[in-house]
């Protein structure tokens, strides 16, 4: 999701022909979703009005307003929405990217130290005295309390910018998200396949209502985040995360009542038609989810 919203304050501010390919691709892929996500850029400062998304949500369901709620949850539809079209079909190429960045600063964490990563990590972070200060507008204190720090390079945030997530969604933990500098026309064009060919070509493998789950899993989500998406009842979307989970095509993190789920290697090849070359050249059976090999038995029935 942070890539999502990174590149749709990209998508609404930016006109540089470093990006005029991936421009151009979005808005064909939006098709009559443009118009959605064109008012959320023109009503919104992107990055500070839809941080909240990559962050916690600390407050009680139902102490918010219904149409606090009910705005929200379109917000993040058409992020969801704009993720599918701008982010999903370069994402193969966008995370090789990034863990090459990942790799480099491990490396660097591995041999001078964590001290001297964070010196050195972005222009805006400056590391003194135990503190690792970021340069920005807003004054905020963050205490770790043992709790320790994500540091994320973004390919779509703004350049020389760094951005506080005070607890990301997933893991709770306080996120520093950095700009890398990236040339969208240096990604290559996905390929030329439609997208009404390939949602069909995977409903025929996993029918029609798994392949909506999986897609609406290509952003890790809760069931209840599924069941939104979908516009499915909460034990609707249970039963389908049950069956693309026994099937390996996604992974379940519980913790205490709240179950997240995110796709696999192997979901995410299905949703990219890039499967494995072991699983592409095999029978087409559903994996086991914790050893990947396949097994026998009956395939999952939109």
């Amino acid at each position: 999701m942070s890539e999502a919203v990174f590149a749709l304050h990209h998508f609404g501010r930016e006109r540089a022909r470093s990006s005029a390919g991936w421009q151009k691709f979005v808005r064909e892929r939006l098709g009559d979703d443009l118009p959605a996500v064109g008012e959320v850029v023109s009503k919104y400062q992107v990055i500070p009005d839809l941080l909240w998304l990559l962050e916690r949500d600390g407050a009680d369901a139902d102490s918010v307003p219904p149409a606090v709620r009910a705005r929200a949850r379109r917000l993040a539809q058409v992020v969801f929405l704009f993720c599918s079209a701008g982010i999903l079909p370069y994402w193969s190429q966008i995370q090789a990217r990034l863990e090459i960045e990942r790799d480099v600063r491990g490396r660097i964490a591995i041999t001078n130290g964590v001290e001297f990563l964070l010196a050195g990590l972005h222009p805006k972070v400056t590391w003194e005295s135990s503190e690792l200060r970021v340069a920005s507008n807003v004054d905020l204190d963050i205490t770790l309390d043992g709790r320790g720090l994500i540091l994320s390079p973004s390919l779509f945030l703004p350049d020389k910018t760094c951005v506080l997530v005070r607890s990301e969604r997933q893991s709770r933990v306080p996120a520093l998200v950095f700009s890398v500098p990236l040339d969208l026309n240096d990604l290559e064009s996905p390929p030329e396949e439609s997208e009404v060919d390939g949602d069909r070509a995977l409903a025929a493998l996993v029918g029609a209502t798994r392949a909506a789950a999986l897609r609406a899993l290509s952003e890790s989500g809760t069931t209840g985040d599924l069941s939104d998406r979908l516009g499915i009842s909460l034990s609707g979307a249970s039963k389908q995360a049950t069956v693309l989970r026994e099937a390996g095509l996604i992974t379940t993190l519980r913790n205490r009542t709240t179950a997240m789920h995110t796709l696999t290697p192997l979901g995410f090849a299905l949703l990219q038609r890039e499967l494995p070359a072991e699983v592409a050249s095999g029978p087409g059976r559903p994996g086991n989810p914790r050893t990947g090999e396949l097994r026998d038995g009956p395939r999952p029935r939109g």
